[in-house]
């Protein structure tokens, strides 16, 4: 791709037209280079570096360009000198239908996105599915908070909460009136859905998915645990 394309990426609209996204720094390189050796489609990213990196081993195609043109490219203030342009459609594959799935509806945080991937991928036997009107996974800050794992856990894209009792024999969600984390019903679920850190999922919803609910216990002093929090015990609890 041309440099000028390539700034084009800090925006999901041309992420959308390129069908490429940025993975930046040297960590996420070396994550990005170790999932190449497990998915083969990802070989087709181009390598972009800066004298500083010019002797570093690759798999993929590598450009030498300037700092300043690294600069440019760049979506951090203080850029080390290493990214890769990686095609979208490579980097989580969706066929692992066997796989517990975890529904995010309308989420907007990149941080909590990109936290859930790292835990999702540090437990595994997960895929993660995400409603339309959801933050882009492919978002920079979403990918550097991930810390790689967003190569590693299946993900599928755009999925109607309306379509998830076609799919799933059994949906959990989280309420604070729901029978503890505990009980033996709540790992007989395939699928649980978790809602927008403001409004959480629609009643409506839930009542027509006829989704089991499940609460966290705790003392009750605050209101509320945070989105990626609350997806980390309950995704901890389901494995344990």
């Amino acid at each position: 791709m041309k440099i000028d394309q390539i700034k084009k990426l800090h925006q999901k609209k041309y992420r959308q037209e390129f069908g490429c996204c940025l993975v930046e720094g040297e960590h996420l390189v070396l994550e990005l280079e170790n999932a190449a050796k497990h998915n083969p489609k990802l070989a087709a990213a181009t390598l972009y570096v800066t004298s500083d990196y010019a002797d570093w081993s690759s798999p993929f195609e590598k450009v030498e360009v300037s700092a300043k043109q690294m600069a440019s490219m760049s979506d951090t203030k203080t850029p080390q000198g290493i990214l890769a342009v990686v095609p979208m459609d490579a980097i989580a594959p969706t066929n692992h239908e066997q796989l517990t799935a975890i529904y995010l509806h309308e989420i907007q945080d990149p941080g909590n996105l990109g936290t859930i991937l790292r835990t999702l991928a540090w437990f595994g036997g997960f895929r993660l599915l995400l409603s339309a009107g959801s933050v882009d996974p492919f978002n920079p800050k979403v990918i550097r908070s991930s810390m790689g794992a967003l190569f590693h856990v299946p993900m599928e894209l755009d999925v109607d909460i309306t379509t998830l009792p076609e799919r799933f024999n059994a949906i959990g969600c989280l309420d604070m009136e729901g029978a503890s984390l505990s009980a033996p019903e709540f790992k007989a679920c395939d699928c649980y859905i978790f809602g927008n850190e403001a409004r959480g999922v629609p009643r409506e919803y839930l009542d027509s998915l006829n989704a089991k609910a499940f609460t966290i216990p705790g003392v009750g002093l605050i209101e509320s645990l945070n989105l990626a929090t609350a997806v980390n015990i309950s995704v901890y609890e389901r494995q344990r």
